[in-house]
């Protein structure tokens, strides 16, 4: 079988800020509304901002593993308009032989990442 990821529900408490967020620095396409449950599309996949608080896990190993990576057409440009709206990237943009990425927290603390798989 082949499965595709449909759809990923991210929790804040703030939600039309989150939205705001993922619509004007993160840049994502927005679906609809679907009332207070913003939809994005990521692709084949939708991305849905609820109404709740965000957990982080519990011990987690590695301890900075995001709850989403994102995957950018222009690694480069996607970190400028990040850091045009002063969002914090606490590592910094890392190296491996699997390309370039960079962590950041969402306004509502997921800890989501760009990458460049190039």
């Amino acid at each position: 079988m082949d499965y595709k990821v449909a759809v990923v529900t991210l929790w804040a408490e703030d939600v039309p800020q989150t939205a705001i967020f993922y619509r004007d620095v993160v840049g994502l396409p927005l679906k609809d509304h679907h009332g207070m449950m913003p939809h994005f599309y990521l692709g084949e996949t939708i991305l849905v901002i609820a109404q709740g608080m965000p957990q982080a896990a519990l011990n987690p190993v590695p301890v900075n593993f995001p709850l989403l990576g994102l995957t950018v057409p222009d690694f480069d440009q996607a970190v400028e308009r990040l850091q045009q709206h002063q969002v914090v990237l606490p590592p910094g943009i890392a190296h491996g032989s699997g390309g370039r990425w960079a962590l950041f927290h969402d306004p509502a603390g997921n800890l989501v990442e760009l990458t460049d798989l190039s």
